[in-house]
């Protein structure tokens, strides 16, 4: 609950009339005038009038926000609901809500006075052009005499946030990621327990998951409920790598590397495969399943920065780092002499590997326009051929196949 107890300031306007009430009253003084000498006295007596009768007014404020959906992908709606309460016993007055945006210039909304215990909503769009996090707040509640002479600002609700996830495009083929293999999982057992019980990974228990496979051991250990996660022999593996190293994709290039990602990782885990996300600067998730990990790439994907001292050369020693076969595609921007050596040490880590090059004209209208590419092990994104349609041209026919071969 907000109560507004702060003290009062007088605003821009409130300040004009005390100098032009100062003004004319030396004047007045100089001119000899009674009617000046009036006329400033009493601006300068609006003014404190002003100012008292905000500060003598007690309101109380009830101010809750919520974020619909608090997560969304590039381009899809999210709103925020604002909810105001009066919590006192007289009605309010006319008050302004402010409400900070990340990347505009907030929302600014005016409530209607309140009856006693009588609630008022409002609701505004979030931007949700691009990719990352959206900042709102802390709200601020301001309320004003009628003249708008004097003002008070009083914080009303924290902060909250929107996740934008970078785009997903729907993908009909991937490139082979070792699920054909009988023997990909079984090699690959990590034992977790003393027991001898084998088992891939514990993940957090979510609703609609058997009680039968909570390890309680660890569940007891970490005081939350925790789910054994088996690695299937069928499961294949798909490995992203994100060349974020800065100069290489610039900005606008990155954005379109973590839509890549996204959707290579979404359509991947769909097919079931374990997937596991990369970037130059040394961050790795390790390979993982399930819709909430998915979301937590997603997330990485979202805040994905430039970083001046990223490498491609290290990002290339990260994914090969415990590497499980399975597929490789590592995005980046134009691969030299260097990039193609490093290529081929993922080549000898991974049964599959494809490179994905963001053309600087993909997403830069003055650059030049380099060829485009569609291929098994190349893929070329430029202005002119757009990511979902360059891939689908490279791996529709070649994995034909094994798409139709794929556990559903």
């Amino acid at each position: 609950m907000t109560k507004l107890r702060l003290p009062r300031l007088v605003t821009r306007q409130g300040w004009l009339v005390v100098l032009g009430s100062v003004v004319t009253v030396v004047a007045a003084r100089l001119l000899g005038s009674i009617e000046l000498f009036v006329l400033g006295i009493i601006g300068i007596g609006l003014v404190i009038t002003s100012v008292v009768t905000v500060r003598m007014r007690r309101l109380q404020f009830e101010v809750s926000r919520a974020v619909t959906p608090p997560r969304v992908h590039a381009g899809a709606s999210s709103q925020v609901t604002l909810t105001v309460v009066n919590r006192g016993t007289r009605r309010t007055p006319v008050v302004r809500v402010f409400d900070p945006v990340t990347g505009t210039r907030g929302a600014n909304l005016l409530v209607a006075p309140l009856q006693p215990g009588v609630p008022a909503r409002a609701a505004y769009r979030l931007p949700t052009e691009r990719r990352g996090i959206v900042e709102i707040g802390p709200m601020e509640v301001q309320v004003t005499d009628p003249f708008g002479l004097s003002s008070a600002t009083i914080p009303a609700a924290g902060s909250s946030r929107l996740t934008v996830y970078p785009p997903v495009h729907r993908l009909a083929a991937l490139p082979s990621t070792g699920g054909a293999d009988p023997h990909t999982g079984i090699e690959h057992h990590r034992t977790l327990s003393r027991g001898g019980e084998n088992f891939y990974a514990l993940r957090p228990y979510v609703v609609g998951d058997e009680l039968r496979r909570v390890h309680w051991p660890s569940s007891a250990r970490h005081d939350e409920l925790l789910v054994r996660q088996d690695e299937q022999p069928w499961q294949g593996r798909m490995t992203v790598v994100i060349d974020n190293t800065m100069g290489h994709l610039h900005e606008g290039g990155l954005d379109i590397a973590a839509s890549v990602a996204a959707s290579v990782l979404t359509a991947a885990h769909q097919r079931g495969n374990l997937v596991r996300l990369v970037f130059a600067d040394g961050t790795d998730s390790g390979f993982m399943a399930g819709n909430a990990q998915l979301e937590a790439l997603l997330e990485l994907l979202a805040i994905v920065a430039l970083d001046p001292e990223a490498t491609l050369r290290g990002a290339v020693d990260h994914a090969a780092t415990n590497a499980r076969r399975g597929a490789v595609v590592i995005i980046t921007a134009e691969l030299d002499t260097t990039g193609h050596v490093l290529l081929q040490r993922l080549q000898r880590a991974f049964g599959s590997v494809c490179s994905v090059v963001v053309d600087r004209s993909a997403y830069d209208p003055a650059a030049p326009e380099a060829a485009p590419a569609a291929s098994r092990r190349f893929v070329r994104i430029t202005r002119s051929a757009t990511f979902p349609e360059v891939w689908l041209r490279a791996m529709s026919v070649q994995y034909a196949d094994v798409s139709a071969r794929a556990p559903s």
